[in-house]
Parts: structure tokens; sequence; C-alpha cells
């Protein structure tokens, strides 16, 4: 495929903070791409750099103490370096965010309707019933049940995989090119895993919106992604194609990984996408 179906292309990223002894490297020579309607699996150890290379991406780093040289092109559109305005617009529109926690994205004093409105209003020219509408049908997509009465409950009235499945409609409910996915399972049980992917899947085939999976679950990489980018102390140790990463992996430390998981997941029953 050419570089046009890439809605993402990060290249020779590089990202410095300062410290009290001086500056730190987070990451050195990140390159990866990104096509429309594909799932790139992020996978390392905590503290690779996995998360600061998407925070990179949605430009929220700490402007004063950080330094990220690189290009990061959105849909051809350099996004390194554009103002917290221009940002503020692309964000949520084109480029959305699914964090680890789903209570750090809501703000306990407004309710569920609010925080879904205001993404929408936000960014398109709908009015308020017109947003509420689209909320209600973003929530039915993901099988959220009594919408209407859900928009009127606090983040707290909620349980957490009911609020990760919130975060997921407000992410997707504009298509973004891009849904930036951190961690997006990691505070659910199995039931709850298993809905949260399919959901996923399901807006990453209807709406063609391109997933960058960051993880340090294999079981879910190898459910989700199409193909895998391996992290270890801030650079890229391998790229592969999903089935080659898990089959024939190159490099020791994605062995290691893999052996890590054999262990761990051995009695695990496979989890399949319908």
């Amino acid at each position: 495929m050419g570089t046009e179906s890439n809605v993402l292309q990060v290249r020779d990223l590089h990202i410095q903070v300062k410290t009290k002894n001086g500056t730190a490297t987070l990451v050195q020579d990140i390159n990866f791409d990104l096509k429309r309607a594909s799932v790139l699996g992020l996978v390392g150890e905590s503290g690779c750099g996995k998360t600061v290379t998407s925070m990179s991406i949605l430009q929220l780093l700490d402007q004063k103490t950080t330094t990220i040289k690189g290009s990061i092109a959105l849909q051809g559109r350099e996004l390194n370096g554009l103002g917290e305005k221009e940002m503020r617009r692309i964000r949520g529109k084109d480029l959305a965010f699914i964090m680890q926690n789903p209570m750090n994205a809501f703000t306990p004093v407004f309710t569920i309707g609010h925080h879904f409105i205001e993404t929408i209003c936000s960014h398109t020219s709908y009015r308020k019933k017109q947003a509420r509408e689209l909320a209600i049908e973003a929530m039915h997509h993901v099988n959220l049940p009594n919408p209407r009465q859900l928009l009127k409950y606090y983040p707290f009235q909620l349980s957490g995989g009911m609020l990760q499945r919130v975060m997921i409609a407000i992410a997707a409910c504009l298509h973004p090119a891009v849904i930036i996915a951190d961690e997006p399972t990691t505070a659910l049980d199995v039931h709850n895993q298993k809905k949260v992917l399919r959901h996923l899947d399901k807006i990453r085939s209807e709406f063609g919106s391109a997933i960058l999976l960051i993880s340090h679950d294999l079981g879910v990489i190898s459910e989700m992604a199409d193909e895998v980018v391996v992290m270890h102390s801030g650079r890229v140790v391998e790229k592969a194609d999903v089935f080659q990463l898990f089959d024939e992996p190159q490099h020791e430390y994605t062995k290691k990984l893999l052996n890590a998981r054999s262990l761990l997941h051995a009695d695990d029953p496979i989890i399949h996408l319908t």
C-alpha cells in the first residue's frame, strides 16, 4: 500500500525532558505508520515509552519541560509544534483518545450528557438537541442500555465497564481518523474486556477509524492488532505483521515478552471476536 493509506506517520520521534540533573531522553528514533481502518499494537513493559509516544501525538506533554523532535503527521498535517488552540480543534474530532482509567476522563460534577454534548458541539455546528440525538445513537452503538437515562447520570453512578464504553462512544461519535487507546481494558474484568475490544473492532470496521492500541497485554494485541511495534527502553526494537511477530519473533526482547506470556496464560481460553 502506498503512503496515501497512512493516516498517521511518525518519523524520527525523539523526546527529551528536563530534569534537575540535566536532560533525559525518554524515546528516540521512533518510526511507524498507521493505515486507515487498521489496528497498530504498541507493546512493551511499563516505562518503555509507549504512553509518552501517544502523549506526544496528542501534543499533551508539558512544553516547558519537554522537547519533541521529529515529525508527527495526521492525514498529512504536521502536529508537532502546533498551537494549543489548533490542537484542541483536532483532539476529539480527527484524533480521539481513550485512556486507561475512565474515571480520570470525566469531571465528576458534570453529567454524562454534558460531557458528550460539549464534545460534539465544540467540534461541529450541531445544536444541543442534535448533539443529544447523536450521543444517544453513539451509546446504542456500544450496547449501553437506556442511553437517554444514562445521559442524566453522573460518572460515579456508572460502573468502570460502562464508563469505559461511554468514553469509547464519545471518542468514536465524530468518526475520527485515529483513535489512540492507551491500555483500554486494564481496569476491567474479562467479560467487560471482551465487550470493549468488540466495540473498538466494530468502530474500526464501520467507520474506518485507525486505532493505535497501546498495551502490555499480548493477548489483547494478538486479538486486535494487524501490525505490532515492540518498544524497549525508549526505542522500537521490532516491527512486524501480527502473525509474523507471534510465530517468528526476531528480537530477543520480543521473545522474552512472548515467553513470559505463554507461561502466564497457558490455561487461558482464547477470545474470539465475532
